[in-house]
């Protein structure tokens, strides 16, 4: 199962709303939502979209970034209704140096069959956290990938382990992919049960780290994961060639998905992601950076669903 982690904002929202459209009856993709804005009005909708289609979600209650960091309350109370059926969501908590706090809320709460993220600042011989990761609710726990002393703590609990990766590598600006035409992101998929994890994680085409998004932007790069072989998933980007100012940027636009339809034509891989962004070249229409944002990642949600 891949359990993909997303920030609460629009374009992100979006994606995994057209991805439970297409996929319902053949989901193996867990999404986990930190949210991040005050306004709840998309998440409302992408929440619903996902228990129409009877796919399970985690929401994370304590976020760390953004407008709402750790109002638990506002955002249980905002999504009342939309977390009412519990049949298809879980409760998720950050792991920091919280641990006893996160404890009460959970038995507070009365929840059972909780998701914890575990922070690389978790000391996974500390009191406080053995005892919260030794409740018999908290049922799924994600971590980083090369924490084995804590797989090892885990695993003999008989824990759900889910490992997490931060597979994208930023760019401080758009134009500084220009001669990065690909980079392996992961290869998880293959062999995350080997390894002994019940699931695997990632931000999929997105920084680890939370942005609000900034200026317009010199290049225009378009992000999009595929099959490389048998084993690994690249991702490859897209860039426009006309980059020394922020004019035109539909001109740009069509520079770097000229590319992308190209390549993928050649490769003979294609799917509703790539379809939508095959169409706006083919208008001659520019869709905006959020739409972009939004293709990249339902592609590759697609992609990682195809490949399990």
């Amino acid at each position: 199962m891949y359990y993909p982690y997303l920030r609460g904002k629009q374009f992100e929202l979006l994606a995994l709303r057209e991805f439970a459209d297409i996929y319902s009856d053949n989901c193996k993709v867990f999404p986990v939502v930190e949210p991040v804005k005050t306004s709840f009005n998309s998440m409302k909708i992408a929440l619903k979209k996902l228990q129409s289609k009877e796919i399970p979600f985690a929401i994370i209650l304590n976020p760390q970034c953004g407008d709402i960091i750790n109002k638990t309350d506002l955002i249980l109370a905002e999504l009342e209704k939309e977390l009412s059926v519990t049949e298809y969501w879980m409760p998720a908590f950050i792991i920091t140096n919280n641990s006893k706090r996160i404890r009460k809320q959970i038995e507070k709460l009365d929840f059972a069959n909780v998701m914890l993220i575990c922070s690389e600042s978790v000391d996974a011989n500390d009191s406080d956290f053995i005892e919260l990761i030794s409740l018999p609710s908290v049922a799924t726990i994600l971590i980083s990938g090369d924490n084995r002393s804590l797989k090892r703590k885990l695993d003999r609990m008989e824990k759900e382990v889910i490992r997490l990766d931060d597979q994208f590598k930023p760019q401080k600006k758009n134009v500084d992919y220009v001669g990065i035409s690909e980079e392996k992101f992961t290869e998880e998929h293959k062999f995350y049960l080997e390894d002994g994890y019940s699931g695997f994680s990632d931000y999929t085409v997105l920084p680890k780290d939370f942005s609000e998004g900034g200026r317009l932007p010199y290049a225009v790069a378009i992000h999009l994961t595929y099959e490389k072989n048998e084993e690994e998933i690249w991702v490859r980007h897209f860039v426009s060639d006309t980059n020394d100012d922020n004019t035109n940027i539909q001109g740009k636009f069509g520079e770097a998905a000229e590319k992308a339809v190209a390549f993928f034509q050649k490769i003979g891989y294609s799917n509703s992601a790539i379809d939508e962004l095959k169409r706006y070249y083919r208008d001659e229409q520019y869709p905006g950076l959020g739409i972009l944002k939004k293709i990249s990642i339902k592609n590759h949600l697609e992609l990682i669903n195809s490949t399990l």
